[in-house]
């Protein structure tokens, strides 16, 4: 199937264009806020690591935990309305951060937090479903880059940008910033018609509500078809055990960048923090914008399976490595080449993901495996704060890469004598 250039799905493709659009502002805002928050909470709890814990928490649980509803909500209703209720009921939350003064506030932080990602997780839900609508079959694989990158691009941005923001004018500008990004995210989604959010088939088993299957059916479904399905099924696991070793990422960058690097190399907690963060998304940006071109060669030499899998393997041994770095800038370099990598991976195994999804049922999908992937992101997270107690940064970053470089080992089992990888 021939794809679109990145250029000429953005050019030709208003509605794409409005949603993107809307997803670069708020992921902007989102990085604000993140590096912001977790810079309050390190401040008024004097650098504990099991608060930083609870952010992380705070952060990926709930999203978690709520994505399989969110998924089933968003393939029975109006993806467009979800979208818009759920930028507008964060605008609130964001703000409510400036609340927090004291250790005495820190459940302030953490309610705002979940409260936050419980709302993304209908609107993540609600886009996800949508975009592959959007962007059409030939538009799917640029599309897909393009989200991603600009995603991943705002890690980069958002992230130093909210470093130096905090650093230079305190965490206030930056929860402000944040929210006022949820009401232009707001008025993109409202510019694209409902019609375009769904296809033909779905709209009208929307429309046709007695025919309708319940919540908890339509709920069941989605895991059914998850499990049974070989090549949804695989998805799962390998995002799950990247997770394992991923899960760490947030408590190295905390530790190495805002303690063990703020300390023996007289960087600003909240700079080095964001740099590695920042690093991270630039890599990641960077192996989204060459997927287009990688996987044109992938598709004519059909080495899918082959590239998904070494990638895997590949990233996580670079990113081990990393640990021996003697400076963070040296990190950071590692950190970068690591994500490009699987930034390029992500985008091969997401298009074939996507392709292989039926609109009506997408949104459960897509929504589950992001759920179980960051359940288990979460849970790694919180267990990695207790693990700084007994082992050092350096240590945590060598078994990340190594744990997540194994779901290239379990992609290569699952997809023995599959060329296609379906």
């Amino acid at each position: 199937m021939q794809s679109l250039t990145y250029g000429e799905l953005i050019r030709g493709n208003r509605n794409f264009r409005n949603l993107l659009t809307g997803q670069f502002i708020s992921e902007l805002g989102n990085w604000f806020n993140f590096i912001a928050g977790l810079g309050l909470v390190r401040l008024v709890s004097d650098a504990s690591p099991m608060a930083a814990g609870m952010f992380f928490l705070a952060r990926l649980l709930p999203f978690a935990l709520v994505s399989p509803i969110a998924g089933t909500f968003v393939d029975r209703f109006s993806r467009r309305t979800v979208m818009l209720a759920t930028d507008l009921i964060r605008v609130a939350i964001a703000l409510s951060f400036l609340f927090v003064n004291d250790a005495d506030d820190l459940w302030i932080a953490y309610l705002a937090t979940v409260l936050l990602h419980v709302s993304g997780a209908f609107f993540d839900g609600a886009k996800n479903a949508t975009a592959p609508n959007l962007t059409g079959k030939e538009g799917l694989l640029a599309g897909t880059a393009l989200m991603f990158s600009s995603r991943f691009v705002l890690m980069a941005i958002g992230s130093a940008l909210g470093g130096w923001a905090a650093a230079i004018f305190g965490y206030e500008v930056a929860f402000i910033i944040n929210a006022a990004s949820f009401l232009i995210s707001a008025y993109t989604v409202w510019l694209i018609p409902e019609e375009a959010t769904r296809d033909d088939e779905t709209a009208e088993r929307m429309a046709n509500k007695d025919s309708r299957e319940s919540f908890l059916t339509e709920l069941k479904e989605g895991v059914i078809y998850s499990v049974k399905n070989h090549f949804a099924l695989t998805i799962l696991l390998i995002n799950m055990i990247w997770a394992v070793g991923g899960g760490a990422i947030n408590v190295i960058f905390e530790r190495l960048g805002g303690v063990y690097f703020a300390e023996t190399e007289a960087w600003n907690p909240d700079a080095a923090v964001g740099l590695l963060w920042g690093s991270a998304g630039l890599g990641l940006t960077i192996g989204m914008l060459l997927a287009h071109r990688v996987s044109g060669w992938l598709d004519r030499k059909e080495r899918q399976v082959w590239f998904v899998g070494w990638a895997l393997i590949i990233h996580g041994v670079v990113f081990a490595i990393g640990a021996f770095m003697p400076s963070l800038w040296l990190f950071a370099v590692f950190v970068l080449v690591s994500r490009a990598i699987v930034g390029v991976e992500y985008a091969v195994h997401e298009t074939m993901f996507q392709r292989s999804l039926p609109d009506k049922i997408r949104g459960r999908i897509s929504t589950l495996d992001r759920g179980a992937e960051l359940t288990v992101f979460g849970f790694v997270s919180y267990a990695a704060s207790g693990l700084m107690f007994v082992m050092t940064p350096q240590t945590l970053t060598i078994l990340s890469g190594i744990l997540s470089a194994m779901a290239g080992v379990v992609w290569f089992m699952r997809q023995k004598g599959r060329r296609d990888g379906l």
